[in-house]
């Protein structure tokens, strides 16, 4: 995909893209997709993939009590648990706002992680990396941003979101709605948005302005994006998901390129669908 090589223009030491369709069949990649980036919050979604897993196992329940007082599993994968963004102290009541909180996923890991007898980061390697054959993929510390993977391995987990096999499909399309809907909220690095939708760890773009993804991306389009430089989207109405790593921090020059990026990403993809 020549769209992809628009990365080479992005003013950043190093960055990998690729592409991968509904089937699993990878449409084009640019760059090292071998090369170990940190994920910052893009490792939310494996972490609330993992969550899900332990939800099917019986491990968990989405509406059983976890963190705050009166917050629950499924509160805390949408950011509706009421706990502050890096601290664990309490600044809402749980389903009042969209409090976007790295505190609430640490809690979430901790949960999990007493409910199964196993490291969080463990289960994670057990449930989502190891099934999918992520090898190159670490969490070395907390679950809200603490992961480290290659495009490669993005690549597998973004096709296992589309076709899922570790989970039941219905699942995932609850994962992919938006949780508490109508909710206003922060999107860090963007600002107010109302509302400011979510699923079950993963972001929802519906019309949200400005936003990380392109004008083209489709209302339905979900998926995160790290403060490390990072994104992985995946769009149902295109047919496709897209991971992009770099190993500089993001800012104003993701603000600009990113959009672009995506937007030619989804012309090249509907430019071959024709």
């Amino acid at each position: 995909m020549q769209s992809l090589a628009l990365i080479e223009n992005w003013p950043v030491p190093t960055a990998a893209a690729a592409v991968v369709r509904a089937d699993g069949t990878v449409a084009g990649a640019h760059g090292p997709t071998g090369h170990r980036f940190p994920l910052a919050s893009v490792t939310k979604p494996l972490a609330a993939y993992a969550a899900l897993v332990a939800w099917e196992e019986g491990a968990v329940e989405l509406d059983e009590p976890a963190g705050p007082d009166g917050s629950t599993v499924r509160h805390l994968l949408a950011h509706t648990s009421g706990l502050a963004f890096d601290e664990h102290r309490v600044t809402a009541p749980p389903g009042n706002r969209r409090l976007y909180s790295n505190a609430g996923f640490e809690v979430l890991g901790d949960h999990i992680a007493k409910a199964t007898d196993i490291p969080f980061a463990e289960y994670l390697r057990q449930a989502v990396l190891e099934p999918l054959g992520m090898t190159s993929t670490t969490l070395d510390g907390s679950p809200a941003k603490d992961g480290v993977s290659t495009v490669g391995d993005l690549v597998r987990f973004a096709a296992e979101v589309q076709a899922p096999r570790l989970l039941d499909p219905r699942t995932v399309l609850e994962a992919m709605s938006v949780v508490h809907p109508g909710l206003s909220g922060v999107l860090p690095g963007y600002g107010h948005q109302k509302p400011n939708d979510w699923g079950l760890g993963f972001e929802i773009r519906d019309g949200k302005s400005p936003h990380w993804t392109g004008s083209a991306s489709s209302p339905r389009t979900f998926g995160h994006f790290g403060q490390s430089g990072t994104f992985l989207w995946i769009d149902p109405d295109a047919g496709a998901a897209c991971v992009a790593l770099t190993d500089r921090a993001f800012g104003p020059w993701a603000v600009e390129a990113w959009p672009q990026f995506t937007d030619a990403v989804l012309a090249e993809l509907r430019g071959r669908a024709h």
